[in-house]
């Protein structure tokens, strides 16, 4: 059970956290959590040139150690870049302290101050401990593309039907979400090109 449109109950309980961009302007915030994967995510970095689309990457430490070029082929394509702890730690289950060493090993990889707890679950009392270090960005619109069960139509109508000027919306660069991912993203994308929308990135500040 996820929310595809985040309730605005749960974004007044947390307002320290980023859970939309505030514009009237039609502007979109796609971001993509768990990579850098190989050949997936150099697929995202394609499509979104088609569409002269920006947006945010939210990286795993394990996973830019294996990849670090891939870093810079994000960056050199005009994206911003975020922190997403170094192996998926569910702050739920962690202790503050082993969560923020487990955040602050994937800092030494990255120059950035964003922040994307993983599965959105992060306890106010971590979220105290790195609002003076990072912006902890959350989501107004989830797609669904991790969701095994979840048909592909299913996913761009997710988006489809629930992003709105300033939204940020989530999708996953990873082996889990590849089939829906690609089948998702392009018709997400020329969907709302067609609307007028731009796509742009968090700033990294």
């Amino acid at each position: 059970m996820y929310f595809i449109k985040t309730p605005r109950l749960l974004k007044r309980m947390f307002p320290q956290q980023v859970w939309s961009i505030d514009t009237r302007d039609k502007k979109l915030y796609l971001t993509f959590d768990d990579g850098p994967t190989p050949e997936i995510t150099d697929w995202v970095l394609e499509t979104l040139d088609q569409f002269h689309a920006r947006a945010t990457f939210f990286l795993i430490g394990k996973n830019v150690e294996q990849n670090p070029a891939m870093v810079e082929r994000i960056l050199a394509r005009g994206h911003s870049i975020g922190n997403h702890t170094h192996n998926h730690m569910n702050g739920w289950e962690s202790s503050n302290s082993a969560y923020l060493r487990n955040t602050l090993k994937t800092e030494k990889l990255l120059e950035t101050n964003l922040f994307r707890p993983p599965y959105g679950r992060i306890k106010r009392s971590q979220t105290k401990a790195m609002s003076h270090r990072f912006r902890i960005i959350m989501w107004d619109v989830l797609s669904g593309d991790f969701d095994l069960q979840a048909k592909k139509e299913k996913v761009v109508r997710n988006v489809t039907e629930h992003a709105e000027p300033g939204s940020i919306i989530v999708f996953h660069d990873s082996v889990k979400a590849k089939p829906r991912l690609q089948y998702a993203l392009p018709r997400v994308l020329e969907y709302f090109s067609q609307q007028g929308y731009s796509f742009e990135p968090i700033a990294m500040a």
